[in-house]
């Protein structure tokens, strides 16, 4: 037997149901709505097969919650030594306080007492510890990305990667520890307010070399390790701990002098471990000696202040015992912000009076010597300082006078690597990526302050841009395209970074930053003196503000967008949309892009939510295939797909269902050949949809599970759950495929409620979809609690007039209420058009049909003529037209062809109840078969 699919968040309600909890109560722990853990709650007992509350919760132990998949926390290479007592402490301020911040000055221990503590709280957290490096980022902003990498979390379309990490970690009990904040406090400071509002069970553990001073801090100062007792101490145990790592051990003569040693290195752990690292070459004696040099000036001085300086003044030992070379290497290995190989340090420091040959033998000096670590890794091993050690390095450098030098092949080694990762693709590509990624950005935010560099700054600003895209980071991606129009040295380049830009925030669904970029393009084309280009910029503003109208945050006004497309007109030398709609050659004819926006603005092709609805369907047509004979001819087949779009719209306004699909289908083959950049995919998502709920229209069942099925697993919507799921549900829920509806609407509504409940056009459908399938499988709570969702999800003119009348009445003609159901299709088409065109008609007027041909209705045949010229050539509406006029002549053998009709289609839930229209033996068939496909018994 199979193990039943559940959902995390049924896991979840689940596992609380295994605590004895009431409904509220679980509604109260998951932060969700009592009617939710009520469908949820039902839906386990279905799929549990159970027969109460008190069975679930005898099940609970079989099915853990989903959890996130928490990495394993940093594992030091070397043991951790003493620390008992603010162990203890720092445990009890994380158990008392959302927020603590363990701080103290660098080399105090703050790192290692962190991921210890962690590691010993991590059971007392369902769904994990997680840690995040922040020392390798150097822009405030990019807190958020930090957290949302180390959670593995991706951005969702529609709202920023900080969004998209809050939403994640809303119901979650997790500790986060942040290390090395102090340099982006500006950051973190914000971006914590913002983590501890929003996520109540989340608790973050910080470690930094100053207070962040926000609300609900805990300051849990690291004082150095601690000298008392002697020969006894945490301070002497770690000196001798890492003295034996080297291969040393004394007798207990030496421990006095280790004591002293110690207290003048004032317990500071950094300078502790390398100076026992030392001990190999120097012997204690060697080492005490000079380290009382270096130690000397010291003296007198406030101990606070001390403990600063000791760290300082044993690296200035450290490094004056090094070899001229050495010492220039570890200075200019500091410019890296993430381990590195061996052979990225010999290209970066390989130079004069460094030979590149002896960079590897260099590198395990210094690791020997504790001033660099050895991180193993799968593509080989790499080196890394600790943050300390390398903004000393960072600081000799400049002392050198190599700052510039170095720096400038930093940025060099990352424009090879960024032009590698784009040229060499790959399996791990990912991992390759990440593995340079912050030294990318690092290099990139100095270059870009150097006049001198402004043009490679430029370069690795679109290699980052793009990368960032193909990694699924539209945000980042988005950001540095902008970032890249800045840098660049011509006008026309701003231009065409800007327009790359728009096309990621549209993959963002970002509608207000799409118009703001094409208006920005449009400047900026102005200004090379392409006025042509200024046109088309313009053109396409007008154009988002109607075809993407829903995801925008304010609608721009009528008499804004219809100046964008005067003043669009105007530049491409073109009229008006009169002047060439009878001949798309003629040499006053606008660019394609005006062209679409005419069809957009002027006819609401698109039917935007601002758009008039006065427009003649003829001149929609017209205006759209005009702008798709333009792109055409252009050959830009992301243009023609935009404007295959329009004529779509268009031709579902005309009624022509077949029609409208036929220009969905043409867009998917225009756009998969391409590569996947911004525009084509931002086309090419919006085509998946448009083809699979246009298919759905046509009756092509499988052909609109297909184009959904290709929608759901693009990874640019793997954060989206319910945006992915949408038109897969639709076309199950149509074909009467229960599981997978039930499995996928889990997906969905995990996806939409961590996404803030949006509300889109495609959205409504999927959830009253997910309510018909529990309405014909009899479950009439989980029914309700999926039409609450619609409320929310879609708009109650849609439900009340469109998809909702086609799903509702399904679910009554199941339940054998044709009256009830001819009620809600009561309206004549003519009456509801606005709703129903697109992918409805066909669906409403034979449903319609039939309805009327079960309640009894005079007009039913009439109503099954007319719908018959309408649906021909729709497998499913005429096997439902057919049904209807079987029904009325009383036609048994007829009304068994539908049976075979519906099953050819695709339809196996009409098919079954074809039969048990069908009375007799036949009923039997179909309630066996709709019982073993998970449907009520229907009537």
């Amino acid at each position: 037997m199979s193990t039943p699919v559940i959902s995390s968040r049924e896991a979840d309600v689940l596992a609380l149901l295994g605590e004895h909890l009431s409904n509220a109560e679980i509604a109260a722990r998951l932060f969700i709505s009592v009617r939710t853990v009520e469908s949820h709650v039902s839906s386990l007992l279905r799929k549990l097969a159970v027969p109460d509350r008190r069975a679930l919760s005898r099940r609970a132990a079989e099915f853990a919650p989903v959890q996130m998949a928490a990495p394993v926390l940093p594992a030091p290479l070397t043991a951790f030594v003493g620390r008992v007592r603010e162990r203890g402490e720092l445990a009890e301020a994380l158990k008392k306080h959302r927020q603590v911040t363990a701080v103290g000055p660098g080399g105090v221990g703050k790192t290692r007492l962190a991921l210890a503590v962690a590691g010993e709280l991590a059971g007392e957290f369902a769904d994990g510890v997680w840690f995040v490096d922040l020392a390798p980022v150097t822009d405030p902003g990019r807190v958020g990305d930090a957290v949302a990498a180390a959670l593995g979390v991706g951005e969702q379309p529609g709202r920023g990667i900080d969004d998209s990490v809050f939403a994640v970690l809303a119901d979650r009990q997790a500790l986060l520890v942040w290390d090395n904040c102090e340099q982006i406090r500006d950051g973190v400071a914000p971006f914590l307010e913002r983590l501890l509002a929003a996520c109540p069970r989340v608790r973050v553990l910080v470690t930094s070399r100053a207070r962040l001073m926000v609300p609900f801090e805990r300051v849990f100062p690291v004082p150095p390790l601690s000298r008392d007792g002697g020969g006894e101490s945490e301070a002497v145990e770690l000196f001798l701990e890492r003295a034996a790592a080297v291969g040393l051990s004394w007798d207990e003569s030496v421990r006095d002098t280790v004591v002293a040693l110690c207290e003048r290195l004032d317990g500071m752990a950094l300078a502790i471990e390398l100076a026992a690292a030392r001990c190999a070459t120097l012997g204690l004696d060697g080492l005490v000696a000079g380290l009382s040099d270096q130690l000397r000036i010291l003296a007198g001085g406030p101990r606070a202040a001390d403990r600063h300086r000791s760290v300082r003044a044993v690296l200035d030992w450290s490094h004056d015992l090094l070899e001229p070379a050495d010492r220039a290497l570890l200075r200019r290995v500091s410019a890296f912000v993430v381990p590195f190989t061996a052979e990225a340090a010999a290209e970066l420091a390989g130079f004069a009076p460094l030979d590149p040959g002896a960079v590897a033998d260099g590198l395990a000096g210094l690791a020997e010597q504790s001033l660099l670590t050895v991180t193993p890794s799968a593509s080989g091993t790499r080196y890394r300082a600790l943050e300390t050690i390398r903004q000393y390095g960072a600081e000799r450098l400049d002392e050198a006078g190599e700052t510039e030098a170095v720096r400038s092949r930093h940025v060099g080694w990352c424009l090879d690597r960024a032009a590698g990762l784009l040229d060499a693709g790959g399996a791990d590509w990912r991992a390759r990526f990440d593995a340079v990624a912050e030294d990318l950005r690092a290099a990139l935010a100095w270059a870009a302050e150097q006049p001198r560099l402004r043009a490679d700054a430029h370069r690795l600003a679109l290699s980052l841009a793009e990368s960032a895209f193909t990694r699924n980071l539209p945000g980042e991606s988005q950001q540095r395209y902008e970032q890249a129009a800045a840098l660049a040295g011509a006008d026309a380049d701003a231009g065409e970074s800007l327009r790359l830009a728009a096309a990621v925030a549209g993959c963002r669904r970002l509608g207000d930053d799409m118009f703001r970029l094409h208006r920005a393009a449009a400047e900026a084309a102005r200004r090379a003196g392409d006025l042509a280009g200024a046109g088309r910029d313009l053109a396409a503003a007008a154009t988002v503000a109607y075809r993407f109208s829903s995801e925008f945050t304010r609608i721009p006004a009528v008499e804004e967008v219809m100046a964008l497309l005067e003043e669009a007109r105007k530049l491409s030398g073109a009229s008006g949309p009169g002047s060439s709609v009878s001949d798309p050659s003629a040499a006053a004819d606008p660019s394609a892009a005006v062209a679409l926006a005419e069809a957009a603005v002027l006819a609401d092709a698109f039917g935007a939510v601002q758009g008039a609805t006065d427009n003649t369907v003829e001149e929609t047509i017209a205006l759209a295939e005009r702008a798709v004979a333009l792109a055409h001819r252009a050959g830009d087949p992301v243009a023609e797909s935009a404007a295959l779009d329009a004529l779509s719209g268009a031709r579902s306004w005309a009624g022509d269902s077949f029609a409208a699909a036929a220009a969905a289908r043409r867009r998917i083959d225009l756009l998969t050949p391409l590569p996947p950049n911004p525009a084509p995919t931002h086309e090419l998502l919006d085509a998946l949809a448009m083809a699979s709920g246009t298919a759905l229209g046509a009756g092509g069942l499988a052909e609109a599970r297909r184009w959904g099925r290709q929608l759901a697993g693009h990874p640019l919507l793997a954060e989206v759950g319910h945006h992915a799921t949408s038109w897969l549900l639709v076309a199950d829920a149509f074909a009467g495929r229960v599981g997978e509806v039930l499995t996928g609407s889990g997906r969905f509504l995990d996806a939409w409620e961590r996404g803030g409940r949006q509300q889109s056009f495609s959205l409504g459908p999927a959830a009253a979809s997910v309510a018909m399938v529990h309405g014909l499988r009899g479950d009439l709570a989980a029914r309700a609690e999926w039409l609450g969702i619609v409320d929310r999800a879609g708009t109650a003119e849609e439900y009340r007039h469109g998809y909702g009348a086609i799903l509702d009445a399904m679910v009554l003609l199941h339940e054998g209420d044709a009256a009830e159901a001819l009620d809600r299709l009561a309206p004549e088409p003519e009456q509801v058009w606005k709703w129903v065109t697109w992918i409805w008609l066909h669906w409403y007027v034979a449903l319609r049909a039939e309805a009327s041909a079960l309640a009894g209705h005079p007009d039913a045949r009439a109503r099954t003529a007319a719908a018959r010229s309408l649906v021909a050539g729709n497998p499913v509406a005429t096997a439902h037209v057919d049904r209807a006029d079987a029904l009325l002549d009383g036609d048994l053998p007829r009304l068994l062809a539908t049976a075979k009709a519906f099953e050819a289609a695709g339809s196996r839930y009409q098919s079954a109840r074809t039969l048990l229209l069908a009375g007799d033996e036949h009923a039997a068939a179909g309630a066996a078969a709709l019982a073993e496909w998970g449907f009520g018994p229907g009537r």
